[in-house]
C-alpha cells in the first residue's frame, strides 16, 4: 500500500485539453524519509513510520532528534505510521509522490477544521421554527427527552456541541496529477484541514 505524508496547500482548478474544468486540491507530498520499522515478532503488528515537515532543532526535543539521527534523518517536525504488510520499505529509504500515479485512488486523512461550540441548525441541519404566531421555537433544539419511561434522554441525540476539530477521512478522491520536481500532488475534491494542515494519503484500492 503506497503511503505519504503530506501538507495541504489550497485550491485551484485545472483546465484540461478536452475543455473540462478539474477543481483539485494542492498537497506537497514529501518526501518522507522511513524512521522505523515495526514488525509482528518485536511490535506485534507490521507499520512503517514515516517523517515529514522540516524544523529547526531547536524545536525538537533530544529524544525525537536521536531517533531521527539514528534513522540519519534530518530534524522533521511530524510522524506517522502506516500499516505495511507487504514489508518493502527499510530505515534509511525516502517515500516521494513517484510511489503514486495519475488517476490512481487515494484516502486523505486529516484534521477537519475546528468550528466552536454550533447549534443544532448549524452542526446537524436542523430546520428553525416558525417565526410568527408568538412562537419562540425559533433555533430552539426541539423536544430531546421521553417520558416517565425511560426517563433520560436516549444516547446519541444530535443536540448543540463542539462542531469540527475531529480526524476525517475522505475516500474514493482521484489523483489528477504529479509534480515529482516540486513534489505536488493534486488530488481531485476536497480533503479535510485547513491550508498548511498535515494530511495522511494512502493508496485506497
Amino acid at each position: 500500500m503506497a503511503a505519504i505524508l503530506a501538507k495541504k496547500l489550497g485550491m485551484t482548478q485545472l483546465f484540461r485539453d478536452d475543455g473540462r474544468i478539474e477543481r483539485v486540491t494542492v498537497l506537497e507530498a514529501g518526501p518522507c524519509p522511513v524512521t522505523a520499522i515495526r514488525t509482528v515478532d518485536r511490535d506485534g503488528y507490521e507499520a512503517v513510520q514515516l517523517a515529514f515537515g522540516p524544523v529547526r532543532e531547536k524545536h525538537l526535543s533530544r529524544p525525537e532528534l536521536g531517533h531521527l539521527r539514528k534513522a540519519g534523518a534530518p530534524p522533521l517536525r511530524h510522524l506517522a505510521e502506516f500499516r505495511d504488510e507487504a514489508g518493502e520499505l527499510r530505515v534509511g529509504e525516502t517515500v516521494t509522490v513517484e510511489a503514486f500515479e495519475p488517476g490512481q485512488a487515494v484516502k486523505v486523512s486529516g484534521t477537519s477544521k475546528g468550528k466552536g461550540f454550533q447549534g443544532t441548525v448549524r452542526r446537524h441541519n436542523f430546520r428553525r421554527g416558525p417565526a410568527s404566531h408568538g412562537s419562540h421555537n425559533v433555533r430552539a433544539p426541539g423536544s430531546v427527552g421521553a417520558s416517565a419511561t425511560p426517563s433520560r434522554v436516549v444516547k446519541g441525540m444530535r443536540g448543540p456541541g463542539q462542531m469540527g476539530n475531529r480526524r476525517v477521512t475522505q475516500r474514493r478522491l482521484e489523483i489528477v496529477e504529479l509534480d515529482t520536481d516540486q513534489n505536488l500532488m493534486l488530488v481531485r475534491g476536497s480533503v479535510p484541514g485547513p491550508p498548511n494542515a498535515i494530511v495522511e494519503v494512502r493508496s485506497d484500492a
